[in-house]
């Protein structure tokens, strides 16, 4: 998959979490991604955020502790 289309797919799910009541977004984002995401593209994402997750959201960026 392209990094574009990796970015925002994980930019989406992001900000959907973001605007739910807790505050707990990258581990919450983390669980979805790893509830419906196939193992190569979670492993994409993180070889991506590991080499500086360039267009990331924030909750993102921190959920890569939990994938």
């Amino acid at each position: 998959m392209s990094p574009e289309k990796l970015v925002r797919m994980a930019n989406q799910i992001a900000t959907f979490f973001k605007t739910q009541p807790k505050e707990d977004a990258p581990a919450r984002v983390a669980a979805h991604i790893n509830d419906y995401w196939e193992p190569r593209m979670r492993a994409q994402l993180r070889d991506y955020v590991d080499q500086g997750g360039e267009g990331l959201d924030r909750a993102v960026m921190d959920a890569r502790a939990f994938l």
